[in-house]
């Protein structure tokens, strides 16, 4: 192959290159792109219980818009729990819980591709919304190896029967289908003859 035709080809397969300028736009339209974390209280000395998927995490924690407008608040309730893993907050406050220690303090810009997105949760949270969370962890649950190993394990053994099952069910099916039909007089010939042999 000739080199232009080469190049060509290789230009017709790499994907185009995102647009510059309109980056620059979407950045600004609607704020931060990425989750940005910072500490507002450090963890304690000597903290080694880092906050892991599969954890169980008790935290209060205060939700806002840009413009300072309040969403939500734990603080005057019992902490909320949140088994980090299994998406019961929305991702973007899912990953700032994670490696975190007792007592420590955090503040978390959420970009919307990471909380409620171009919908919103109206009529509180509108589309396209950076929201900002002030969390505190109060309790750390650890979660024991075997429920670790349930929260991991069972999902992909689940994935793999479902095929399994699917593909026994269609090998009956199969057979049934190509297996010779008998008819009604053949059959009751059939259990006569066994039975007499018997």
């Amino acid at each position: 192959m000739p080199f232009p035709a080469a190049l060509l080809l290789l230009a017709l397969l790499l994907p185009p290159p995102p647009p510059l300028c309109r980056a620059a736009e979407s950045e600004t339209e609607s704020g931060a792109r990425e989750l940005r974390l910072e500490t507002i209280v450090a963890p304690p000395e000597g903290c080694t219980e880092l906050s892991a998927p599969g954890d169980t995490v008790h935290i209060h924690y205060t939700g806002t818009l840009q413009d300072g407008r309040i969403i939500d608040s734990s603080l005057g309730r019992e902490p909320l729990q949140v088994e980090l893993g299994r998406r019961q907050v929305i991702p973007g406050l899912e990953q700032s819980l994670l490696d975190m220690c007792v007592g420590e303090k955090r503040r978390a810009v959420i970009p919307p591709h990471l909380a409620y997105g171009k919908r919103g949760s109206p009529p509180t949270i509108p589309g396209d919304a950076v929201l900002r969370f002030e969390v505190e962890l109060v309790a750390l649950s650890r979660a024991s190896y075997w429920q670790k190993v349930l929260n991991e394990v069972v999902p992909l053994l689940c994935l793999a029967l479902v095929p399994a099952l699917l593909g026994l069910i269609g090998f009956h099916l199969y057979r049934k289908a190509s297996s010779p039909k008998l008819s009604k007089k053949k059959q009751k010939e059939e259990k006569r003859n066994k039975a007499k042999k018997k």
